[in-house]
Order: structure tokens, then C-alpha cells, then sequence
């Protein structure tokens, strides 16, 4: 088992932001379009979810695209992520907010701002 979490530690020594459920964040991933060239594909929306921990750590995005409401899952320490920027902190009571898929329209993305605790 400790080579196992020794694999797991250096694996985590990417630079992430700090972030929570309720945040908008974006997450720009690596789409390769040749052998040698690949592009960033942003992927705006806010967190729903956050779940396992240590290497195995992955968090849901939702935005709402064109009135359909889509959802992508990212593993935290994934290769293929470039960089996660946080454009907004959000004030949530749930751990889990898979409730704004029934919402629509601006009820699905409002979610009180906090202020950075000093």
C-alpha cells in the first residue's frame, strides 16, 4: 500500500485553485487536433457536485447550452485539464446541489456570491 500512495502523492502535486460546490468555474481541457498541435476547450458552468478524494477526486460542472442543461464530470488530476479558473465564489447549505436540474432560466444559475473569508 505505500507504494500505492506514494504514486498517489506525486500525482497531486498539480497546482489546483481552490474551489467548492456553488462556485462557477471554468475548466479549460486539451482537445488534440493533430499529432503535434491540440486546442483549449473552455467549459463554463457552475459546480454541482464534489466527490472522492486524494488522486481518485473528480467534481460535476453544470451550465445551461441553447435552453438543455448538460453536465460534464472531470477528474481533478486529469492530463488532459490545462487549468481551472474560478470566476465566482457561490453560497450554498447543500453538499450536493443536483436540485438546479428541475430549475430553468436564471433560478438554475443564481446562487448567492460569498465574500473571501480574511
Amino acid at each position: 500500500m505505500d507504494k500505492i500512495r506514494m504514486i498517489e502523492v506525486e500525482c497531486t502535486k498539480k497546482e489546483m485553485p481552490i474551489f467548492n460546490v456553488g462556485d462557477t468555474v471554468k475548466v479549460l481541457t486539451r482537445i488534440p487536433e493533430g499529432p503535434d498541435k491540440f486546442r483549449l476547450h473552455p467549459f463554463e458552468g457552475v459546480v454541482i457536485a464534489k466527490h472522492g478524494s486524494g488522486v481518485r477526486e473528480c467534481f460535476t460542472v453544470r451550465k445551461v447550452s441553447y435552453g438543455e442543461g448538460i453536465e460534464r464530470v472531470f477528474p481533478l488530476y486529469s492530463p488532459s485539464i490545462e487549468r481551472i479558473e474560478v470566476l465566482r465564489l457561490g453560497k450554498v447549505k447543500r453538499a450536493k446541489l443536483y436540485y438546479l436540474r428541475s430549475k430553468v432560466g436564471k433560478r438554475a444559475t443564481k446562487i448567492e456570491s460569498r465574500e473571501e473569508k480574511k
